[in-house]
């Protein structure tokens, strides 16, 4: 009787080493399945730089299965369409298992296409829905700001995408600040993360640019970057969005509804950030052309300059006679004028002295008529008549008394003569006829 673990029972197993017992396994399923025919939904198909092709697939129906399969660059070079994630295909094959992993795997000898599969259906679903909004039209997206002094990164912090970005923007553009607001960016809480990490950047509006970035997988780890809150918060965003999730192949509704749409998320700081040498660069050649410019118009002024100069100098060549002539015009107009000064001086001492001995005349005929009228005047003087025996009557009221008619008796007169006057009052008036 042997006792449990008893190995030297010729009922108990034999024990094999790991190798031998993948390869034994291996073996009995390719004896009893053969060739196998399998048919799902790809998911994160890629291939390698040597040409052999890697992915899982699915069951298109949501079942919690995956097969791993690998398509050797033979066998994928035979190809006659591009597979993408969530594409139903058909596989053919045999099973084996990755004996370094220990897993099962296909190793596919033919695909053909069956149809999109259930995510890629929800996905064109979700697109023509979003699009039909108007949040992918090219008229609502707005130029990314070409020289940035801030710029923000919504991305998973414990991703390598972040670390490419930050990378690349400090060797691209040092001198621009980085503000990341962290979100999950796979799982079911990624969605209400990207939103509020997009929404917070849009209230503090204090970077110029915004990039929303992931690294690369398959369509169920990309899918929070499908998801309508996240792609309705990106187009209703302030800022201008460059998106660039997964590798240059994967495409999401985010990539759709951004401003600028980036292959990869190292694309996307390139694309954010303009390169700081090439800057320096343009600025230096903007520089010379500048300076050359400027040497140009200077250089073309002084020709003008040159030009100018020599034409003023042969005009004024040319007004030498003229200005000869001026010289003349002006010495002889000097003279004729002098000479007529001249003349009108001695015209008008002359007219001076006729006017002087005109004058003189003239006073001395005025002075001998004055004497005459004064000597008239005189003999006419009343004074000169009382001189000679003569009296002056006058009544009271001042009138020299002519004729008799004018006296009364008994009134008071006044008689002026040669040395005196006196008052006297007639008694009696007598008329004389003639």
């Amino acid at each position: 009787m042997s006792l449990p673990g008893d190995t030297d029972s010729p009922l108990a197993p034999r024990a094999l080493g790991v190798a031998a017992l993948l390869l034994a396994a291996g073996d009995a399923l390719q004896s009893r399945l053969g060739a196998i025919a399998v048919h799902g939904e790809l998911s994160g198909f890629s291939r390698a730089s040597s040409g052999h092709c890697y992915f899982a697939l699915k069951d298109a129906d949501g079942a919690n299965a995956v097969l791993r399969c690998a398509m050797f660059r033979r066998a994928a070079s035979l190809l006659d369409f591009a597979p993408r994630d969530g594409q139903q295909v058909e596989v053919r094959g045999r099973i084996g298992i990755y004996e370094p992993r220990g897993e099962l795997q296909c190793i596919a000898e033919a695909m053909l296409p069956l149809g999109a599969g259930s995510l890629y259906e929800l996905f064109l679903r979700q697109k023509a829905k979003l699009e039909a909004a108007g949040l992918f039209d090219g008229a609502r997206k707005r130029r990314v700001t070409l020289h940035p002094r801030a710029i923000g990164i919504v991305s998973s912090t414990a991703g390598a995408a972040l670390h490419d970005v930050l990378t690349t923007l400090a060797r691209r553009a040092p001198h621009v600040q980085v503000i990341v607001y962290p979100s999950a960016v796979q799982g079911s809480e990624a969605p209400a993360q990207l939103v509020q990490a997009l929404q917070r950047a849009g209230r503090r509006a204090e970077v110029d640019t915004l990039i929303l970035c992931r690294g690369g997988g398959s369509i169920e780890d990309l899918w929070a970057f499908n998801d309508e809150a996240v792609v309705r918060a990106i187009a209703a965003c302030t800022l201008p969005v460059v998106c660039g999730v997964g590798h240059e192949t994967d495409v999401t509704l985010a990539d759709l509804a951004a401003d600028l749409r980036a292959p990869t998320p190292t694309a996307a700081a390139e694309l954010a950030a303009p390169l700081r040498d090439e800057l320096f660069q343009a600025l230096a050649h903007c520089t010379r052309r500048l300076t050359r410019a400027q040497h140009q118009r200077v250089d073309r002024a002084a020709q003008r300059l040159d030009l100018l100069s020599s034409r003023l100098a042969h005009a004024v060549s040319a007004l030498r006679p003229q200005r000869q002539r001026l010289d003349s015009l002006a010495h002889r107009g000097a003279a004729a004028l002098t000479q007529r000064v001249r003349a009108a001086a001695q015209s008008l001492t002359h007219v001076g002295q006729h006017w002087q001995r005109a004058a003189a005349s003239g006073l001395q005929r005025h002075g001998a008529r004055l004497d005459g009228l004064a000597d008239r005047l005189a003999l006419l003087d009343p004074h000169q008549v009382l001189s000679r025996g003569y009296a002056l009557i006058e009544t009271e009221s001042g009138h020299v008394v002519l004729a008799p008619s004018q006296l009364r008796a008994g009134e008071r007169l006044t008689i002026s003569l040669a040395r005196g006057q006196a008052d006297l009052v007639p008694t009696d008036v007598r008329t004389r006829e003639a």
